[in-house]
């Protein structure tokens, strides 16, 4: 299996801004309104933000981020997996990489919001093979039936 390098993400590539556009895009295409909370490319710039790209060889395959709540929470942000890459543990690396930038950083929790159907299958049971279980909302999330948010205690 091809080795997948997971870097700080380079917002002037223009790789990259295609598929935070098309993460954008996908997200309001199977979400009803008012229910998408992914961030656009100017709040992954915020310096709460740690964003990073997954790249097999020269091939943009993946990007998450990890958002800072407070001092002991963390909330993984803007997962996406490009299509050409799929089933090739791209989201898995990803999300492994970020909980080890939460570890390092002693938060004693991992959030997410994500949606719920269909679109959402795939990337819910990753989560909950690597330990998320459902819960409360957090932060300023509104709890709908069409959203669910997962918690990670570290």
């Amino acid at each position: 299996m091809q080795e997948i390098t997971v870097v700080p993400g380079d917002f002037s590539d223009s790789r990259v801004v295609a598929l935070l556009r098309e993460h954008l895009e996908g997200m309001h295409a199977s979400s009803p309104p008012g229910t998408v909370y992914a961030l656009d490319l100017d709040a992954l710039r915020a310096p709460s933000i740690t964003f990073v790209t997954a790249w097999l060889d020269d091939a943009l395959a993946g990007c998450g981020a990890l958002k800072e709540l407070d001092r002991t929470h963390g909330e993984l942000k803007s997962m996406r997996t490009s299509a050409a890459h799929l089933r090739r543990g791209v989201g898995a690396t990803l999300l492994e990489h970020l909980l080890g930038v939460a570890r390092t950083r002693g938060y004693r929790r991992v959030s997410l919001e994500t949606g719920s159907g269909a679109p959402f299958e795939a990337a819910l049971a990753l989560y909950r093979r690597y330990g998320f279980v459902e819960g409360e909302a957090f932060g300023a999330y509104v709890p709908s039936a069409f959203n669910r948010f997962l918690h990670l205690d570290l």
